[in-house]
């Protein structure tokens, strides 16, 4: 079991930055990759970014450029540095880990809004 407590959010005027963390607890020792996903309003759930227990990032293209995912694994936290944000980045932002034996788990989601 991965418990997950995201915080961070907030209301930001566009070309502002924001900084979301996730911190796990749990089962800690087995995760795989922790990521980032968004659900804006009337839209499906989509991926933001992701990173590897290797360190490995992938991002969505809609946010290359402008965020950047990092972990510090002493805090067992994983971070979303989000810079120069849009209006169509708000969202209902999600943190998620995967294990190595395959099990996922969600955080309860943070809101973002980015004003014009």
């Amino acid at each position: 079991q991965v418990q997950l407590v995201e915080s961070g959010g907030g209301l930001v005027q566009a070309g502002g930055s924001l900084r979301l963390s996730c911190a796990a607890s749990g089962s800690i020792f087995s995760i795989n990759t922790r990521g980032w996903y968004r659900r804006a309003p009337g839209k499906q759930r989509e991926l933001v970014a992701t990173i590897t227990s290797g360190g490995s990032t992938n991002y969505a293209d809609s946010v290359k450029g402008r965020f950047t995912i990092s972990r510090d694994n002493a805090k067992n936290t994983v971070y979303l540095q989000m810079n120069n944000l849009k209006p169509e980045d708000t969202a209902v932002y999600y943190c998620k880990v995967v294990l190595s034996v395959g099990a996922w788990y969600w955080g309860q989601g943070t809101q973002v809004t980015v004003s014009s």
